[in-house]
């Protein structure tokens, strides 16, 4: 055998492998694992010209697999968005707005687009219109919470044209003051179509600056250890027009995310023709190891489309749901497509299940991976069917940025087993973890993983009892070797072994021992896809050789900002403001509900800012160091 391309030793490595679960060493070629084992062994394959990399005792993890993401209508916006992903007061978003406003230039607007919840903010509230008019007296801004209200200023009010004319859109509201003219206040009641609808209207980059856009999102993603992701459509986004971007970074080895891809209709009531039209013109698995088809979805038909804002009442589906959706759903069959269906509430999941069982008595569905997206409320009746039928479920982390809305209607006993994770893996049905970014949630895996382990919002609210929780390792397989029943490559990613793609990371803490507290705060200080390094940072800098070139336009907000949590700064270097005040606090022990990070409870107005978590002032030790 050949020598390999590159040694890594001296590490602690997790491979996942439940024949050789640990190992201090590996050996790639060509993109994949060669050798996984103990540096005594690994290192006598070495040859003149392996590159060896000493990790120094660093835990290392396989490379994290997002089941839902959409990362191709991100990348076309990300460098035209202002991310209050991971920023924990007003004060510091506002600042950050006001910063945007004073260098983009007209016509271009200032949007922050989703990923963060008002519930993140020590002031627990949204900016008001007067606020963000006081901020940006002349610049559009947008700004998009979760899915359930947009926020514009008078400068973006005038720019897509609403006056006391525009009429009111079918699902929503645009809010009015007493003589009829809108305030700037869009809501989802609940269908979301004139949040994104408006957002649409606003300027688009030019098709070179969203090429640089899409690279700039995915080295985020890698910053993040994100190295693989399942794309699940979106709104707006047409193919194969919009793949353009994706498929030129394909087909010039660009791509450092594997991504494969669900197309989603974006016509009510011709679904049918498209589907017709993609399995004619398609197919399934086409592509690459790095961009390849696969499916349909997360949108089968707009009449089993059931929306994820909690602050509004369950919807019901239309009755004609289940016969639109039999017609769809026996065209993927016939043709051998998997599907994923975004599905929120059991009620949507039963009547979807008696279309599933019904086109599954003449057309087996067997061997095909298919699946419901989110499962919020599933039933365990419902599991039973999925289990009975080869489905699988996809959940993702809505309820830590929305987890406050659904206790306020549902209450906390509801809210335990939301998305029911345990009892889905208990029950053996295939089952993985996501994000659903950009919009309703942020991409960062770690808050994602971090939900899994302890239960809690990013606001803090614990939701999930510990008996429902999971352990490091389950949540971890979740986001790795979980995802690849999902787009059928199960054996080819996800663990570190031998035959596998070499795709790994090195995070800045020791991921099964640093403090819960702690992994919402977790990054890569290192991250491979197929062997290659695609981010480095901290020790391990002097390997990153793939650093796209400056965002552009110059005026974009990733210049000054980056991503999640606002990490670079007007200097270009990395910020880690709240990890490193955790880092320094000297008391002996942790609080029971925020660890070491006592700056999340001190910016609260009173020490009962845990009251609704059930621990109350008493409870919260911050309050005591």
């Amino acid at each position: 055998m050949s020598a390999p391309d590159t040694i890594f030793h001296r590490g602690l490595f997790t491979t996942l492998d439940r024949s050789n679960p640990i190992a201090s060493a590996v050996a790639i070629k060509d993109g994949v694992f060669t050798a996984v084992g103990h540096d005594h062994d690994i290192m006598q394959l070495a040859g003149p010209s392996t590159k060896i990399i000493d990790l120094k005792g660093r835990r290392v993890l396989p490379g994290l697999i997002d089941n839902h993401l959409h990362i191709i209508r991100g990348g076309l916006n990300f460098n035209m968005e202002l991310r209050w992903d991971g920023v924990w007061s007003l004060a510091d978003a506002m600042a950050m707005l006001k910063k945007q406003v004073a260098i983009t230039p007209p016509p271009q607007w200032v949007r922050v687009v989703g990923g963060f919840t008002e519930h993140q903010f020590a002031e627990k509230r949204l900016p008001t219109i007067d606020e963000l008019n006081a901020a940006a007296p002349d610049t559009p801004v947008f700004i998009l919470h979760l899915y359930d209200r947009a926020m514009l200023n008078a400068a973006a009010l005038r720019a897509v044209g609403y006056t006391k004319d525009t009429p009111e859109p079918p699902g929503g509201e645009i809010v009015r003051d007493a003589k009829g003219n809108p305030t700037g206040l869009l809501l989802a009641k609940p269908n979301a179509n004139i949040l994104y609808a408006t957002l649409a209207k606003g300027p688009k980059l030019p098709f070179d600056y969203q090429v640089n856009s899409t690279r700039h999102f995915m080295r985020e993603l890698n910053r993040l250890g994100v190295t693989g992701a399942i794309d699940a459509g979106g709104g707006f986004q047409n193919y194969p027009d919009d793949y353009a971007v994706i498929q030129k970074l394909s087909d010039e080895g660009q791509l450092t995310i594997r991504l494969a891809y669900n197309l989603f209709t974006q016509k009510p009531k011709g679904e049918k023709q498209d589907f017709l039209n993609w399995t004619r013109t398609s197919n399934y698995k086409q592509g690459t190891d790095y961009f390849r088809h696969n499916g349909a979805g997360e949108m089968l038909v707009f009449s089993a489309a059931d929306f994820e804002d909690f602050r509004v009442p369950r919807p019901d589906m239309p009755p004609e749901m289940e016969g639109e959706l039999e017609e769809v759903v026996r065209i993927l069959a016939q043709n051998k497509w998997p599907w994923r269906l975004h599905a929120t509430y059991d009620e949507t999941i039963s009547r979807a299940l008696d279309v599933f069982e019904k086109v599954d008595q003449d057309t087996p569905l067997d061997g095909l991976h298919w699946f419901f997206d989110h499962a919020e409320t599933i039933s365990d009746q419902s599991i039973d069917r999925i289990a009975a039928l080869g489905g699988g479920i996809a959940v993702q982390h809505r309820m830590a940025y929305q987890g406050e809305y659904f206790v306020e209607r549902y209450g906390f006993g509801a809210a335990e087993a939301t998305p029911p994770v345990k009892k889905i893996i208990d029950k053996g049905v295939k089952v993985s973890a996501g994000t659903d970014a950009t919009r309703v949630a942020s991409y960062n895996p770690w808050v994602s993983l971090a939900w899994l382990v302890t239960g809690m919002t990013v606001g803090g609210l614990r939701l999930t009892p510990q008996r429902n929780c999971l352990d490091r390792e389950t949540a971890l397989r979740m986001w790795t070797e979980n995802v690849t029943w999902f787009s059928n490559e199960e054996g080819k990613k996800g663990r570190i072994q031998v035959g596998q793609f070499a795709d790994l990371i090195v995070p800045d803490r020791d991921f099964f021992s640093c403090a819960e507290s702690e992994i919402a705060d977790t990054t890569s200080e290192l991250t491979l896809v197929g062997g290659h390094v695609v981010y480095a940072a901290g020790e391990f800098k002097a390997l990153d050789d793939r650093v796209p070139p400056p965002a552009m336009p110059d005026w974009s907000p990733v210049r000054s900002f980056g991503g999640y949590g606002n990490w670079v700064g007007t200097d270009g270097k990395a910020k880690a403001i709240r990890s490193q005040a955790m880092q320094m606090c000297g008391c002996a022990s942790a609080c029971g509900v925020h660890g070491h990070d006592h700056a999340r409870a001190w910016s609260g107005q009173l020490p009962v800012a845990d009251l609704r978590s059930f621990w109350g002032a008493l409870g919260c030790a911050c309050w005591a160091v």
